[in-house]
């Protein structure tokens, strides 16, 4: 783990040779485009900087260090030593540059813990990487392009897209818990436990630094930063978008913060459509990625009007019921949507999306017709569609 110095040499120490990408046809293939958002991200924590100082200027009066904010803009050399940096080089996780300089100025290094967090992140990964081989030499992935796999019954092929998105599940997680474990056995992304780190964006909480190493020793550190993966909330949230939130954590963040806030809309699912689209070129220019990227705004539309409409009028056992009928579905859709991501090309997307009757694409639109017209239809919609519109420009800045 690198010292408290800041100086050239603490940083490249650290340099290696870039973020990447595997190809197309690799196995295990994460898509890794780290570099671009390291240094967009980079972008911004100067700009947040500069708006600092400028207010500062203005104000006459310095307010102290702020959270997250940057000492100085980074030198060539230190952006250099940024974007090459041999943390989560294969597969992630994506880290912010003040998430890097507070590892390379970590104070204590020694009290900061790694080895028992590791093993603790790492355990279930040999048995992941194990039902990934299984799945993936039962139900090959080569078989949905033969001709043969369309004469199958009906069953069948609505079928096996559940264990084709189990196989990539298990080696996603493989791989970024693995790329976790690197980060821990370095010491990168570790914040006291009191600070609330959250993944990619770091701390929420002001924490001084511990004077001593007594007092380092004594803190409750954890790795919540670079965590990527919740496997258990990933399968078992009930909502499309719960989902969502749950995988590719830090890069969720960058998302969410640099593409989701500034998109030209308003509209929830408006915003949604136009992160996934940009996700889909981040990705690649593979059909498929933009044919199921495109796929999750719409299930995010149906769900919220949906739920809206009938959830709230169920009973505490009818509203469990719903919940597990939810969470069925919401696999089912991410299982067909991960048929576009795994076969890329828009034929064989195409094929097996008909070849099902693009079942999660009616379903969805029936979800959302019907959402829309109960919530239509409610009392408690008439009755405020029937109040004056006086409130309007309060309820758009509450927004």
């Amino acid at each position: 783990m690198g010292g408290s110095s800041r100086g050239p040499g603490a940083h490249l120490v650290h340099l290696w040779p870039p973020h990447f990408a595997f190809s197309d046809h690799h196995p295990w293939d994460l898509g890794s485009h780290s570099g671009p958002a390291l240094l967009v991200s980079l972008a911004s924590e100067v700009q947040d900087l500069h708006l600092a100082q400028r207010k500062e200027m203005a104000s006459g009066f310095s307010k102290g260090p702020n959270l997250g904010l940057l000492p100085d803009v980074p030198s060539l050399l230190e952006t250099l030593s940024y974007s090459y940096c041999y943390v989560g080089i294969m597969t992630g996780p994506f880290f912010r540059y003040r998430t890097y300089l507070d590892w390379l100025e970590q104070p204590f290094p020694g009290a900061v813990p790694s080895l028992r967090p590791l093993l603790c992140r790492a355990w279930p990964a040999p048995l992941f990487g194990l039902l990934f081989l299984l799945s993936s030499h039962l139900f090959p992935l080569e078989a949905v392009r033969e001709d043969a796999f369309y004469a199958r019954p009906l069953p069948d092929r609505l079928f096996y897209m559940i264990p084709v998105f189990f196989a990539f599940r298990m080696r996603f997680y493989v791989a970024w818990i693995a790329a976790e474990c690197g980060c821990i056995a370095a010491g990168f992304g570790a914040y006291p436990v009191a600070a609330k780190a959250r993944p990619g964006g770091g701390p929420t909480l002001q924490c001084p630094p511990p004077s001593s190493l007594e007092k380092a020793a004594s803190v409750e550190y954890n790795y919540e930063t670079i965590r990527n993966i919740d496997c258990y909330d990933t399968d078992f949230c009930t909502r499309v978008r719960e989902g969502m939130r749950h995988w590719n954590m830090t890069v969720q963040w960058w998302l969410a913060q640099y593409i989701y806030k500034s998109a030209p809309f308003r509209s929830y699912v408006l915003r949604s459509a136009w992160t996934m689209l940009l996700s889909a070129y981040w990705h690649g220019l593979h059909p498929g990625y933009y044919l199921s990227f495109l796929t999750i705004p719409l299930c995010l539309a149906a769900e919220d009007q949906l739920v809206s409409a009938l959830r709230g009028r169920l009973s505490p056992g009818g509203q469990r019921v719903w919940d597990w009928v939810h969470w069925f579905l919401k696999m089912r859709a991410y299982d067909y949507m991960c048929m576009g991501f795994v076969l890329l090309s828009l034929g064989d997307t195409l094929r097996y999306w008909a070849s099902v009757y693009f079942c999660i694409h009616i379903l969805a639109l029936v979800a959302l017709g019907l959402g829309l017209a109960l919530r239509g239809a409610s009392p408690s919609r008439r009755k405020t569609a029937s109040q004056p519109t006086s409130l309007a420009p309060e309820k758009l800045r509450e927004e």
